[in-house]
């Protein structure tokens, strides 16, 4: 992600339904594992993720390969590193959690950003991640956020066992808006602009993916998807 998508990130993820959701499902997790620990975020960007944890209790480090990011992060208080998520300079099985939330993708070699997300987990230690499903979904949008893939369920979990993290749930998201997603970006020419969202439509969409996590469709074919594996013991 470069720097100007990194700053208007920062300036539209508090109210955005994208983002707001995202950090719902963290929040959902975090009360799934129990007592806080230490956690790291890479892939940090403008520090909304790192906030969700941060205000759950967990000690968190949040990492970005941009220098924009870190200074976001680091301007709210957070502890924030400029790092390679291929060569995180963390000591090896010392997290508690570690997110990488929408950072595969953009990474050539992502068994080894995968294997570094192993290293720095402690034995027991969760992942969780998410990922762009599916290449029928590939568009312009794709290229101009800088992806290199959309994964499958079958690739994702491959990836995360090459890995050594063993799978403990994959689930997609955004199942519900999948059919107008895979419309409207394959007749777009230009990556579609997540702050032009009318406030209407934003909390149109808020309410819907709120309506999608009551309904079993979590098996079905959705934009997104989430894993969570963690490191055997």
């Amino acid at each position: 992600m470069d720097t100007i998508e990194i700053q208007r990130v920062a300036e539209i993820e508090d109210d955005n339904w994208w983002y707001r959701e995202r950090r719902e499902i963290i929040a959902r997790e975090l009360r799934r594992l129990g007592a806080p620990g230490r956690a790291v975020d890479i892939g940090a960007a403008g520090g909304g993720n790192t906030r969700v944890l941060l205000d759950h209790g967990w000690r968190a480090t949040a990492i970005d390969n941009t220098e924009t990011a870190v200074d976001l992060c680091l301007a709210q208080g957070m502890d924030a590193y400029y790092a390679d998520a291929c060569f995180l300079p963390l000591p090896s099985g010392s997290f508690d959690l570690a997110l990488a939330l929408n950072v595969l993708e953009h990474i050539e070699d992502d068994a080894t950003a995968t294997a570094e997300i192993t290293r720095v987990l402690r034995p027991g230690g969760t992942a969780l991640v998410s990922v762009p499903c599916d290449m029928k979904l590939w568009s312009t949008h794709d290229v101009a956020l800088g992806r290199i893939r959309r994964y499958t369920r079958r690739t994702l979990t491959d990836t995360l066992a090459t890995a050594g993290l063993a799978l403990d749930r994959v689930w997609s998201c955004n199942v519900v808006l999948r059919p107008f997603v895979r419309l409207r970006r394959h007749r777009m020419a230009h990556c579609e602009d997540m702050a032009n969202v009318h406030p209407a439509l934003n909390e149109g969409l808020s309410l819907l993916t709120s309506l999608e996590r009551r309904l079993p469709l979590k098996s079905w074919p959705g934009v997104t998807l989430f894993a969570r594996a963690h490191r055997p013991t």
